[in-house]
């Protein structure tokens, strides 16, 4: 069942309040009241009708400057304001019009007219809602394609964003899901894609949390990249979340009554060249928040060469934590596409 608008009665007059009270709730409306501007614009504020209904004649603050201030305030100014006014009061209606009036009654009031206006009134506000509660979605929707970074560096400077490439010491987080070609055969499509999604959000949350920001999603992984002012902390942050990740992974395997995710991941630090990269195809524009250069290619192949539940880290993340995390030395490898040995470590569960 619909809820029923809610209108305002703003009036002087007792036995006004009381007549259109009736009028309205017989037609199906919720009312509240006011007996001058001031409270009218306390209650508008406190919880906003549907609908006002403004008598011109108030002592102190009179109908006309209320409806002014409704109309100059953006959170009000869509709020049909419909004045009432004295019969051939022509100079009243005019001021109306100016002070931005939606609609006008003529006192006394009648049933009918009253019934006919606030019907129109009350539908044009509910299209308008309707309106802007759809494009409020289309914007939050279309912004998660935005990555926050890019958000930010647009907030900063609206008129020219900084949203080249820079060199930055950043450090990088990369995860994928382990055996997902078997997943992908175990389940179908439709399961599996909301499973990963199931995960792969509570992951965003740490990620978020940590001050990161998640560069690019794939079917079964994706890149992070933590940036800080302090080299240590911005490694600091990468392996908390890493290691976060993992306990999130198995709380999520207990709840999900799926099979089970197992998730590796690689961390590397270092300068970078980051920022923000736009492909502008002839249809649409699509924005990322990157990090590109040697730093990012070790990430990404230390993740490679881990194993379920296992995280790997490159050698100048671990000299800049030092003795804060325990690490497993596992010596210099080839990695793949990669023409020197790096020295590689595992990092450990805190004891």
């Amino acid at each position: 069942m619909a809820e029923r608008a809610k209108i305002l009665i703003v009036d002087d007059e007792p036995l006004n309040i009381d007549y259109l009270e009736q009028e309205l709730e017989d037609l199906g409306y919720q009312t509240t009241s006011a007996k001058n501007g001031e409270e009218a614009l306390t209650k508008v504020t406190s919880a906003a009708p549907d609908l006002i209904l403004l008598d011109v004649m108030m002592p102190g603050m009179d109908g006309f400057t209320v409806c002014r201030r409704l109309k100059e305030d953006v959170e009000t100014q869509f709020i049909p304001v419909v004045m009432m006014t004295a019969l051939g009061a022509q100079d009243d209606r005019l001021r109306g019009i100016e002070a931005g009036a939606d609609d006008f009654l003529t006192k006394p009031v009648n049933p009918r007219e009253l019934q006919a206006r606030i019907q129109t009134a009350v539908k044009r506000k509910q299209a308008v809602d309707h309106k802007v509660e759809e494009l409020r979605w289309i914007t939050d929707h279309f912004a998660k394609f935005v990555p926050e970074a890019v958000k930010r560096l647009v907030l900063a400077n609206p008129q020219t964003p900084d949203l080249a490439l820079h060199e930055r010491d950043v450090s990088v987080l990369f995860v994928d899901i382990s055996g997902y070609s078997h997943l992908s055969e175990q389940l179908p499509a439709n399961r599996l894609n909301r499973l990963v999604e199931r995960y792969f959000s509570a992951f965003l949350d740490h990620v978020q949390e940590a001050g990161g920001d998640i560069n690019e999603t794939a079917g079964d992984g994706f890149m992070a990249i933590f940036p800080d002012v302090d080299h240590r902390i911005h490694a600091q942050h990468a392996i908390e979340t890493a290691l976060a990740l993992l306990t999130t992974t198995a709380a999520l395997n207990q709840a999900s009554g799926e099979p089970p995710l197992s998730i590796h991941m690689g961390i590397n630090s270092g300068v970078a060249l980051v920022g923000s990269v736009r492909f502008e195809g002839l249809r649409s524009t699509r924005w990322t928040f990157t990090a590109g250069g040697p730093v990012t290619n070790l990430a990404a192949r230390l993740a490679e060469a881990a194993t379920a539940n296992q995280i790997l880290a490159g050698q100048e993340t671990v000299q800049r934590l030092g003795d804060r995390y325990r690490f497993e030395q596992l010596g210099r490898a080839h990695l793949k596409n990669l023409t020197v040995t790096s020295e590689i470590y595992r990092v450990l569960s805190p004891d």
